[in-house]
């Protein structure tokens, strides 16, 4: 037992797997209950479900632990459905879930947007007064209705939770902050304050990403002083990341470049989020140079670093330097794993006038949405090719594809290029 549970820790399955041939061999799976659910823990922890899977199903005797040990595993791989299926499995075995196997469920149906499953466990765990009993219960119940976007219901757990702590407070606030609501993020960290709960680390993450939506520089620049105080920058990379997001997002881009010239750590989301604040104030020269930055410290671009830099280079009308990043994107496959890939390269070859590139690169895209449609229309329109953007606005519509608040703006640009009056009109009755 002692050994499995080092092998899950250290994640070592290849001694995992020979201490389970070494049980087989010995036929103590036949009457060890306890040795099939640490075996089926070990595998589930050190990521090989499908094994552990395979070895709950031959256990002569499964429990409540060995459901649970399975469950955690699909919960923890975000394999939200698969958890949900032991669920279900597990009670019509007879068998009745305790507060791991709610807490682990509730989070599947985070990852699955399933609300109804979740308020069906929300009742079953009211029902045998759990909550009283379990903080963590309620933790979890607030975080899918979070991510679930229930955020009314989240917030009226939280107002009927007998005990609440910091995790139930950041929860609340993490989710808040998700769906653009910082006003409501912020009362609820006055209100875990006036509790006596101080933030930890992840509350304060999410705190700052608050103030940056809602473009609160001064209460962001007292929680950083908050933070500088406690010497917790050293500690917690994400503090600093999410710092220089405050910053950038406030447009403070001075400020944001001096934090992270400061942090003792600094990885890809570090340099991601202060390319993408100078992306977004139309700072293209400087996101570029960040870039160059970056490199130079061996950290390497991802698909969102990329995205963003071909943003700046469309502001700058780069488009060599966009070219690069084309042929760096096309090299390790990536346009087919990431969307926002295909938009932003066809946003960047629009800006810069290249429209046949643009053109060629839409053409070619997996999946064509409004970001693309809208960046290839706008390029027409911009340069005085208002047929073009025109015939792309009719095919849009005909794909099925409605248009939004930039698509008319850019359609009836080239409808004024055009100078089809007819054509605006019949946009603008739309309107």
């Amino acid at each position: 037992m002692a050994k499995l549970k080092s092998c899950a820790q250290k994640k070592d399955l290849d001694k995992g797997s020979r201490i389970h041939a070494d049980i087989q061999d010995s036929g103590l799976l036949q009457e060890n209950t306890y040795l099939g659910n640490a075996l089926v823990s070990m595998y589930a922890k050190c990521g090989a479900l499908t094994k552990a899977q395979q070895v709950l199903d031959e256990l002569p005797f499964r429990d409540v632990v060995s459901w649970n040990a399975l469950i955690v595993g699909y919960a923890g791989d975000g394999r939200g459905k698969e958890a949900l299926g032991c669920l279900q499995q597990m009670q019509s075995e007879g068998l009745s879930p305790n507060a791991i196997t709610y807490a682990c469920t509730l989070k599947a149906c985070g990852i699955m947007q399933d609300a109804d499953m979740g308020q069906k466990i929300h009742v079953e765990i009211a029902s045998q007064g759990l909550l009283s009993k379990h903080v963590k219960l309620g933790n979890a119940l607030i975080d899918m209705y979070a991510k679930c976007g229930v955020l009314t219901k989240a917030q009226k757990v939280i107002d009927e939770l007998p005990v609440r702590d910091v995790v139930s407070w950041s929860t609340l606030i993490a989710g808040y902050v998700q769906q653009g609501y910082g006003q409501e993020a912020l009362a609820c960290f006055e209100r875990m304050r006036s509790e006596d709960l101080s933030p930890d680390a992840i509350a304060y993450a999410c705190i700052l990403k608050a103030c940056g939506t809602t473009q609160e520089v001064d209460l962001g620049e007292k929680i950083h002083d908050e933070i500088a105080s406690q010497g917790l920058l050293e500690k917690h990379v994400n503090l600093g990341n999410a710092l220089v997001h405050m910053y950038a997002k406030c447009g403070a881009l001075t400020k944001a470049q001096t934090i992270l010239d400061e942090l003792p750590v600094r990885d890809v989301v570090s340099w991601n989020t202060l390319i993408a604040g100078y992306a977004q104030h139309g700072l293209g020269k400087e996101a570029v140079g960040c870039l160059q930055r970056m490199r130079s410290e061996g950290l390497s671009p991802n698909a969102i670093t990329y995205a963003c830099i071909l943003k700046a280079c469309g502001i700058i009308q780069e488009v060599d330097m966009g070219k690069k990043i084309h042929n760096e994107i096309t090299s390790q496959g990536l346009l087919s794993k990431h969307a926002m890939l295909g938009d932003a390269l066809v946003y960047m070859y629009a800006k810069c006038g290249v429209l046949t590139k643009a053109q060629e690169v839409f053409d070619e895209l997996p999946i064509r949405g409004p970001v693309s449609w809208n960046a290839l229309i706008a390029g027409y329109a911009q340069q005085g090719q208002g047929q073009e953007a025109l015939d792309c606005f009719q095919q849009m519509r005909s794909e099925g594809l409605s248009p939004n608040a930039i698509t008319y703006t850019c359609f009836l640009k080239a409808c004024g290029v055009m100078q089809d009056v007819d054509m605006g009109e019949k946009i603008h009755v739309k309107l």
